[in-house]
């Protein structure tokens, strides 16, 4: 095969109608093989790069063409106490691979040193027979007419959902379409999407992962997908040809131009703070092999080990340029090549470690701001690690979405009887001021969750307040302990009429404040309708009915009430605010943008906002919004009254005083399904049953709104 010099960029194997280009960054190699893999018997042909720009090994192959399979060997030292970890004998995965020619084989000769003995220890034998390869494609597709949707934060609905456990088991997903890429562009999971009003989808991770060998040995498998090996591969078993390495490529793109032909975008759940590799004691796969000291973040004063703030046994080297490069050369293909909309950073702290302490004003951050492609799509954090300082929620910077943890145990805590400080229950219904509005940011900064994959699903968590862990093979030890859940009076499944009514009326509930709040709302797949993963609050290895959506048990009462409500979120601009509530008297109104009272009618004083209250109602002032649409004229709606009572008895509420002429209409009540249509005069008082939730709106007395009355009908499931 002939062989040329080639060029140092674009990284990893390039088609360009006639050739190939291949270029390998390693600073510390001695020698770089390209190795191509051909015929029955995947016979290896080894290609020595002569060629080195700027650290990056490189040649280009006039005679190659898309599908050659390929992989790496690195030479040079083997020196663990010093941080050099190559071994020549262990065949690598390109860092910037597209597709996934082949995926791993478990097998001791993937590990660079002897297994059964300690990392220092050299093992000559060659991993090439059990090692991925990866595999040149050609990159073009026909994109059509597509167009990203560009949904304004304020207006996001997000949905996270697994690419396989979505459509496993959906009706009117034609079998081989079901758990791929191509599931999601059928009919019917697109219109339920559509019903639900859903604008986004989060994707459980997508980029190619490897199954852990101590999972595999227990017959599992890292179902969640956190675990990357390939940050530029779509992950081959969501395609529904998995021996076609470019299937994955082209599926996941007609996917995402399905998505968004509906108005959907796309959001990927992103895995940089660690890789596959795992610690000192890892296989040799990638980029341990093509240098250790630069691609991983190393302990100063034992580079034998790893620093790692992810408990997956290694952090990336984001003080080294290249390491930058490879996250956002990722991040640009992802969305310049497959069209996705944004990204969710999974333990994002760790990627702003650059002395081992958090610097939000890092390198990762100054190259993302700057960044004319990844400025302006999605960005949302999972703020947290369990490195020093890794809380932190509230402090990422503008144009940063987060995860907000503190909603979710806000919310829980209410309705599972906590005593949560009505000024911390009030901040987080409203955006989460506190959190982020000295920063700049706006209400949507905050990313409002009650569930999301990592933890029980709604109606798991009004029916157990243990953790039931077991068939994770590790004797219940995993997984969160403090859940901030209530069983509703028993633990797991019963046919007790109380308790179902309880628990069906808590998921109204938690599913209602959700939607009502202030942020960007995001739900877990399968909570709309009743998914139950039996209590096991930590899947992320369960393959199988535990975690697919099971359509044909689903809660069709809950998943109508769930739409509607939906809906209102959708109709409602008071419930879609960009900016922050003042919270005090308008100039010129005489009225606060929004309000808190007590049961008896009067507003909180200052005394009582740090007291916790089981019993609340909140007012949101739909004439007093102060914002204008895109076309500049003022943005009015409706004003809503919301209801709560999370306490054990029924309280009677004295609804505040509205306009003249106007009523209060009750939108739907969590306690009852088939009230009958109602208006309410301001000062009278309603009855609001224990654990229960209600909304009203203000319209003229002589003027009732058939459309939203018909939405009512659907909100009470008559």
């Amino acid at each position: 095969m002939r062989v040329w010099p080639g060029r140092p960029y674009p990284l990893g194997a390039t088609w360009d109608g006639v050739g190939v280009n291949f270029a390998i960054f390693s600073e510390n190699a001695t020698a770089i093989d390209l190795c191509l893999f051909n015929g029955p018997g995947l016979i290896e042909q080894r290609i020595p790069l002569r060629e080195r720009t700027d650290q990056v090994w490189h040649c280009y192959l006039p005679d190659a063409l898309p599908g050659q399979l390929y992989g790496i060997r690195a030479h040079g030292p083997y020196e663990p106490e010093r941080g050099a970890r190559f071994n020549a004998n262990k065949l690598l995965f390109d860092p910037y691979a597209k597709a996934v020619g082949r995926e791993l084989t478990w097998h001791d000769a993937l590990f660079g040193y002897t297994i059964g003995q300690d990392d220092t220890t050299f093992d000559n034998r060659d991993s090439s027979a059990f090692a991925p390869l990866a595999t040149v494609i050609d990159t073009a597709f026909t994109w059509g007419a597509d167009r990203r949707p560009a949904r304004p934060w304020h207006e996001t609905f997000i949905y996270e959902l697994h690419v396989k456990g979505f459509t496993k088991r959906m009706p009117g997903v034609p079998d081989h379409m079901r758990g791929t890429y191509a599931g999601i562009s059928a009919e019917a999971a697109l219109d339920h999407l559509k019903k639900l009003n859903v604008t986004a989808v989060e994707l459980l991770p997508v980029h190619y992962r490897a199954d852990d060998r101590h999972l595999m040995d227990k017959g599992l498998s890292n179902y969640w997908g956190y675990n990357t090996l390939g940050f530029f591969a779509p992950d081959p078993r969501f395609s529904t040809n998995p021996r076609d390495p470019s299937a994955a490529v082209r599926e996941f793109k007609s996917m995402v131009r399905s998505l968004h032909s509906i108005g959907i975008e796309v959001i990927l759940d992103v895995v940089y703070n660690h890789t596959a590799e795992g610690n000192q004691m890892g296989p040799t796969l990638s980029f341990r092999g093509l240098d250790n000291p630069s691609y991983y973040f190393l302990s100063p004063e034992h580079p034998r080990y790893y620093m790692d703030f992810t408990a997956c046994g290694n952090s990336p080297n984001m003080r080294h340029p290249r390491v930058l490069q490879l996250v956002m050369d990722s991040l640009r293909y992802w969305v310049e090549g497959m069209h996705v909309d944004g990204f969710r950073f999974d333990l994002a702290p760790t990627l702003a470690r650059e002395l081992a302490e958090v610097d939000k004003l890092g390198s990762f951050f100054d190259i993302i701001h700057q960044d004319p492609v990844l400025s302006r799509v999605k960005l949302i954090a999972e703020p947290w690690d369990i490195g020093p300082g890794g809380y932190m929620v509230g402090n990422f910077p503008v144009g940063w979405t987060e995860w907000n943890g503190e909603y979710r145990d806000a919310v829980r805590g209410f309705w599972g009887g906590r005593d949560v400080p009505t000024r911390q229950l009030a901040h987080r219904l409203t955006g989460s001021g506190d959190l982020y509005e000295r920063t700049g940011r706006r209400p949507y900064a905050s990313i409002n969750f009650v569930t999301c994959h990592d933890g029980f699903t709604l109606r798991d968590l009004v029916s157990y307040e243990q953790k039931h862990n077991l068939a994770n093979g590790e004797d219940n030890r995993d997984g969160h302990n403090d859940n901030r859940n209530w069983n509703c009076g028993h633990e797991g499944p019963t046919d007790d009429p109380k308790v179902v009514a309880r628990r069906a009326r808590q998921r109204r509930n938690m599913f209602a404040t959700l939607m009502l709040s202030q942020g960007v709302p995001m739900i877990l797949a399968g909570d709309e309708f009743g998914h139950t993963q039996q209590g096991n609050n930590n899947t992320y290895c369960q393959d199988n009915e535990l975690t697919w959506l099971d359509w044909d048990v689903a809660d069709r009462e809950f998943l109508t009430f769930a739409r509607a409500v939906a809906q209102i979120w959708r109709n409602q601009p008071v419930l879609q605010r960009r900016t922050f509530f003042q919270g005090r008297p308008i100039r010129g109104e005489g009225v606060a943008d929004v309000s808190w009272f007590r049961p008896n009618g009067h507003e909180l004083t200052d005394a009582e906002w740090e007291e916790p209250h089981k019993s609340l109602g909140m007012r949101l002032a739909g004439d007093l919004i102060r914002e204008t649409d895109e076309c500049g004229e003022p943005i009015v709606g409706d004003t809503l009254l919301v209801l709560m009572n999370a306490g054990q008895k029924a309280v009677r509420f004295v609804l505040p005083v509205t306009n003249p002429e106007h009523v209060w209409e009750l939108m739907f009540d969590t306690a009852d399904d088939n009230i009958s249509v109602a208006t309410h005069a301001g000062g009278t008082k309603y009855e609001l049953k224990d654990h229960t939730l209600a909304v009203f709106r203000t319209r003229p007395e002589t003027a009732p709104n058939t459309e939203v009355a018909a939405l009512h009908r659907a909100a009470r499931r008559v």
